[in-house]
């Protein structure tokens, strides 16, 4: 089985201090909770290699594991925790790496560039320049009022609008994965 297969790979993007984390947590806990296996990357943003594990700056994904992930990573500047060291870490060669672990979901936290289903987290005005900057967006979620009509090539939540967007990602996620939730 080819992860990508019977594997959702969905990112969570945004900004820094969007809410990805805290959205990665809660689909992390709706998955478990329909009896999904859930994996998770995070790409350390703010430059350099990840501190190390304990640290108040590496929490992002200890927060993933304590939600209920079976399995999770950071990558920055070539290392990976869990820890591996090569000379680079790409996101291709972290999403490989977890196939070991049989997930139905991979959640990317961040990775903007990179070409999977996305999740665009939109805190304001000025983060609506992703949308154009961006492929392959599934939904966006905001943390102020947009008007649907102007965006209506997107699928767009309200941030108050969670048991939508959360039940909604977790039927693509079932979809694509096909899996049946419990």
């Amino acid at each position: 089985m080819a992860l990508g297969e019977h594997c959702s790979i969905i990112q969570i993007v945004g900004y820094q201090n969007s809410g990805k984390t805290t959205l990665v947590e809660k689909l992390i806990a709706k998955a478990k909770q329909n009896g999904l296996r859930v994996a998770t990357i995070k790409h350390h943003g703010h430059g350099g290699v990840p501190d190390d594990i304990g640290s108040s700056k590496s929490k992002d994904n200890i927060r993933h594991y304590k939600a209920g992930a079976i399995v999770s990573s950071v990558e920055g500047d070539g290392v990976l925790q869990l820890s591996a060291s090569v000379d680079s870490w790409s996101l291709e060669k972290s999403i490989k790496f977890n196939k070991f672990f049989s997930p139905h979901v991979l959640f990317v936290e961040g990775y903007k560039q990179e070409h999977y289903p996305k999740v665009v987290l939109v805190r304001n005005q000025n983060d609506l320049s992703l949308l154009h900057s961006l492929t392959n967006i599934m939904c966006v979620i905001s943390h102020i009022m947009l008007d649907k009509e102007e965006l209506k090539k997107h699928r767009v939540f309200q941030l108050y609008e969670e048991k939508l967007y959360i039940d909604f990602l977790i039927k693509e996620v079932v979809k694509k994965s096909g899996t049946k939730l419990v």
